[in-house]
């Protein structure tokens, strides 16, 4: 219910929730919740409508099969796009940047390179949101909570009061500062991870003629590729039903274990297509075919979050980016996004999910979660070491490297996030 200046807890229902931010995982989220009648659900945006940055995002099987959890597969598979047969298993195919020649392959078997078009995909998750549950033009700035009740207010002087609220509002999360307040864990602000992206979209038909042009095969453009060099790699994978090619190309700064951006600098610019080239110098014909398609680049400069204490207190949890936001080099982050929302939404439309038992609930969804979450922000830097011959006891040797790529993703992939559901429903059993 919104009143003027409130969203008021509806009594009748088993429990009220707020959702702060409408990104991938906290819209799934709400879908997820908004089947159960017997909640009251809230997603506050601060957006005045729901949008994506136009990038591509790659999934995971584990992601996949979170999306298919939290029964969005239909929606999902209308728009998603998959590798070219023979290649459907294929995730990347690793090659030596500086002659593109092929080093080995990572397969998921059944899944393969899944990847879409951001935008794109919370266009297909929305249409599944009822009516009337998303409010936007809502910027949380504070949050605030007691025995019963938590509180989320909004810059536009409105608040909401519920018996518990979920913080799904991304890397610069204000609902983070409530969770670990500064006075007692220091500010904690995303950290600039040392590298840049530069990224693009090419159309396929233009990427196939340079690539031929430059004597590469065209198949290179819908075989998802990542080439690797000395501080630097350059992947690609097709998207929008294969007639854009995503490309992302990285640079990082190793020389200082703190790097830092400039003061004031934006985290996403323009880009000139020469800054982009000169940095990929000598760099192997398909990796100029490519580079050479972009002529108006942006560039990324990739922050994360260090591994946090806890993500919950009491009545106030955060997850996604907001409590553990990290590098994409494992294409891992919408996909823990999407873990969360479905773990999540699965213990609270538990019946035995109350106003009274929902803290125990929350903090059973933390243990559950915690490691894995920081395993994949300490798992997903590493990757962009190995694939920049930067990785520990592996280098640029490429026997090392090989076997690394074959394995190193199987742990990620292999896990059913209803393990996780069960396992919060033990601990919650143990907990009450």
């Amino acid at each position: 219910m919104v009143a003027n200046n409130t969203v008021e807890n509806t009594q009748q229902k088993r429990l009220s929730i707020g959702i702060v931010g409408g990104g991938i995982g906290g819209v799934a989220f709400a879908v997820a919740l908004s089947r159960d009648s017997h909640l009251d659900v809230q997603l506050f945006e601060a957006a005045p409508q729901f949008s994506e940055i136009g990038a591509g995002v790659s999934f995971g099987p584990n992601a996949v099969k979170a999306i298919q959890r939290l029964g969005l597969e239909a929606s999902y598979q209308r728009i998603a796009d998959s590798s070219p047969a023979p290649f459907e298993d294929v995730w990347f195919e690793w090659r030596r940047g500086s002659d593109d020649a092929y080093l080995t392959a990572s397969l998921a078997p059944g899944v393969g390179q899944s990847s879409v078009h951001r935008a794109d995909f919370l266009d297909a998750i929305v249409a599944n949101l009822p009516e009337g549950i998303a409010h936007f033009g809502k910027r949380c700035v504070e949050v605030q909570q007691d025995a019963n009740s938590a509180t989320a207010y909004f810059d536009d002087g409105t608040l909401f009061t519920g018996d518990a609220i979920i913080g799904f509002d991304g890397i610069k999360s204000s609902v983070r500062r409530h969770v670990l307040p500064p006075e007692q864990h220091g500010e904690i602000t995303p950290f600039w991870s040392g590298t840049y992206a530069y990224r693009g979209m090419i159309p396929t038909s233009e990427l196939e003629a340079a690539l031929e042009a430059n004597g590469s095969e065209k198949r290179l453009a819908l075989v998802p590729q990542m080439y690797l060099g000395k501080d630097r790699h350059i992947l690609t994978f097709p998207v929008k039903q294969s007639q854009l090619i995503n490309v992302v190309a990285f640079i990082t700064d190793r020389s200082t274990s703190n790097p830092k951006l400039p003061e004031g600098e934006e985290w996403v610019q323009a880009a000139s297509q020469e800054e982009m080239l000169k940095v990929f110098e000598a760099w192997g014909p398909a990796c100029q075919a490519i580079l050479e398609c972009i002529p108006k680049p942006t560039r990324w400069a990739l922050h994360e979050l260090p591994e946090l204490a806890h993500y919950h207190r009491d009545r106030v949890l955060i997850v996604g980016d907001a409590a553990h936001a990290l590098v994409p080099h494992q294409g891992a982050g919408a996909g823990q996004a999407l873990e969360d929302a479905y773990v999540l939404a699965s213990l609270l439309t538990d019946e035995h999910c109350d106003r009274h038992s929902v803290n125990d609930v929350l903090a059973a969804f933390e243990q559950v979660r915690h490691a894995r979450t920081c395993k994949v922000q300490r798992t997903s830097h590493e990757a962009g070491d190995v694939y920049e011959y930067a990785g520990e006891n592996i280098g640029n040797d490429e026997s090392k490297l090989i076997k690394n790529l074959e394995t190193r993703f199987d742990w990620l992939w292999n896990h059913d996030p209803h393990d996780d559901v069960i396992a919060a429903r033990q601990l919650k059993t143990v907990m009450s």
